[in-house]
């Protein structure tokens, strides 16, 4: 058996990110522990996820301008990550009380409610509800 453990998400700053992931988003902190990068400077090894979930995202400072330079764009503008939940009318109100920037208005597709928001560097998100006829 086998399942994808962590998906390294790069911020500019670890404090804002958890914030963002915990307190907005509504995410488990897993892990905030010191650690160093490979030539020995010190960093946060760090990862959310969502409650229940056994995925979880690596939020990883950015180190050096080519990590900078992808923070916010890390998938080229596209949604690269997909938040599934299970009361999306709930969930969608939630997070634009918390002021999240939606860029889509919600819709229904085969595969589900869903409305594209960004995060708190700008990358795109899918969130996804129950499938209309679910």
């Amino acid at each position: 058996m086998a399942h994808l453990d962590l998906v390294a998400l790069v911020v500019t700053d670890y404090d804002p990110a958890i914030d963002f992931f915990v307190n907005v988003l509504g995410f488990d902190l897993a892990e905030d522990s010191p650690s160093l990068t490979n030539d020995g400077r010190p960093k946060r090894w760090v990862v959310v996820r969502p409650p229940g979930s056994q995925t979880g995202i690596l939020l990883a400072r950015a180190d050096g301008e080519r990590q900078s330079k992808v923070v916010g764009d890390q998938f080229a503008g596209r949604v690269g990550l997909f938040l599934r939940v299970d009361d999306f009318e709930a969930t969608y109100q939630r997070m634009r009380d918390a002021e999240v920037r939606f860029v889509t208005e919600p819709r229904d597709e085969p595969y589900g409610r869903l409305a594209v928001f960004q995060d708190l560097e700008g990358n795109r998100w899918d969130l996804l509800g129950p499938a209309p006829d679910a």
